[in-house]
């Protein structure tokens, strides 16, 4: 509406935006198609419930004292949920308890026995028991979302064009609260591209993008477009001609958050695009370098989906050396500006000897 000279006031804004809207001139917001409108609505349900399921649990042990989440990442994992459900069939001793502990747990028996000592009340053994008992009725119900989901997933059109599934990239572990059917497929299928190719999406990730942006990124005319929508790009708060702020807008975007999410896997990545993060990170700090790189995959995702163009992985080494040559064609041309010529520094060593 900045954009649109007129007079207004705060009394007739409706009034306002309905003629700017009925003259043409504002666009309608986004709004997904409604076989992606399903698709939303039940992984919203399936998240909802994977953030609720273990409140309970983490409650009840705060109030009885054992402190398990100092020494395993997560209290309804493998271990978690073996020590969980021994304290509730009768076991008391730290060291036997500790001795359940899976052999991947990067803490020993003795650490982790350490932080099992507390007060089992009855009553607090009995609310325990009862969030124990909730979180298998919410897995059970996000099994649900997974059916439901999996199915919908089977309805959409098929766009591969009878193209085959490539390779995963990366090969990964077995995640937790991923889906329990093979997701890669199913997207690729409804698509026709491998999101997943991209450094730091995942097949998770990627059905939550589809999910929250849809399939068609004819809704955004360009990919600047499409930043500006997320909220990843710099802002343009301008008055005078001076710029008063760039900094980026807040809004609640789900899929600008999987968009970070996915950025900040990158810090360890060989590639190109954990490069840039660790170059952005070094610059501006940790959040920004997220948010500049979650622009940057924002951007190959609307490549992807809208042009279907087959993107090259770039590795970390090639990344540098374009950036080496990037940074000295313009330091070249600076120099040319200014009447100078760079020449490359000699080798210590190599140059004219000097008489003393």
């Amino acid at each position: 509406m900045k954009h649109v000279p007129g007079r207004k006031t705060d009394v007739l804004d409706c009034q306002w935006i309905q003629q700017l809207r009925s003259f043409g001139l504002l666009d309608g917001a986004f709004r997904p198609s409604a076989d992606i409108t399903l698709l939303r609505g039940f992984l919203r349900q399936r998240a909802m419930l994977l953030r609720d399921c273990a409140q309970h649990i983490h409650k009840s042990l705060e109030q009885m004292n054992p402190k398990l989440h100092l020494v395993v990442s997560n209290i309804v994992g493998v271990t978690g949920l073996r020590l969980i459900r021994a304290i509730l069939a009768g076991e008391r001793d730290p060291l036997r308890l500790a001795a359940l502990r899976d052999r991947r747990c990067k803490n020993d028996v003795a650490t982790i026995a350490r932080t099992l000592h507390g007060h089992f009340r009855p009553d607090l053994l009995f609310s325990l028991q009862q969030a124990v008992e909730l979180f298998d009725f919410y897995q059970a119900k996000v099994a649900d979302c997974d059916t439901r989901i999996e199915a919908l997933l089977a309805s959409f059109a098929d766009a591969s064009a009878g193209k085959s599934l490539p390779p995963a990239p990366r090969p990964r572990g077995a995640y937790r609260n991923a889906p329990s059917f093979d997701v890669r497929s199913a997207l690729f299928r409804i698509s026709g591209t491998d999101l997943t190719r991209i450094e730091g999406i995942d097949a998770s990730i990627a059905l939550t993008l589809i999910s929250e942006i849809g399939l068609d990124m004819a809704r955004w005319p360009s990919e600047k477009h499409f930043a500006s929508w997320l909220g990843l790009c710099p802002g343009s708060k301008v008055s005078g001609g001076k710029i008063l702020s760039s900094r980026t807008k807040l809004c609640a975007n789900r899929a600008a958050a999987a968009f970070r999410l996915a950025a900040n896997g990158l810090h360890n990545s060989h590639s190109a695009l954990g490069a840039l993060f660790r170059r952005k990170k070094a610059q501006l700090g940790t959040p920004k370098a997220i948010t500049a790189t979650a622009h940057k995959i924002a951007r190959l995702v609307y490549r992807l989906l809208r042009y279907g163009e087959d993107r090259v992985a770039v590795s970390e080494e090639e990344f540098e050396r374009r950036h080496r040559d990037r940074t000295l064609r313009n330091l070249e041309r600076r120099a040319r500006m200014l009447g100078f010529a760079l020449q490359p520094a000699l080798p210590p060593g190599a140059g004219p000897a000097v008489p003393i």
